[in-house]
């Protein structure tokens, strides 16, 4: 199992978010964000929004820290990425 988060830069509603993935799984990826206690709203098409003050809880609980490039790489790797517009 892994799952992996990217570093809290991407800006919106007032706060730096991270993304965090799967390379295996959305079910992963779901119980993973379930088990730090990020809301099922945070999830959008492939990934889950995680606000900057959440970013060391996931990592605590075993989320590998990579770089914005390979997160989606990874994804795309996997088949898992699901771009706007994109069907689920």
């Amino acid at each position: 199992m892994t799952v992996y988060i990217d570093p809290p830069v991407w800006p919106g509603h007032g706060r730096l978010w991270s993304h965090l993935v799967s390379d295996v799984s959305y079910d992963e990826l779901h119980a993973f964000a379930a088990g730090i206690g990020c809301p099922p709203r945070a999830f959008e098409r492939d990934h889950y929004d995680l606000p900057a003050e959440r970013y060391g809880d996931a990592v605590r609980a075993g989320a590998v820290e990579i770089g914005s490039k390979e997160l989606v790489r990874r994804l795309m790797g996997a088949g898992l990425r699901r771009r706007k517009g994109q069907a689920s």
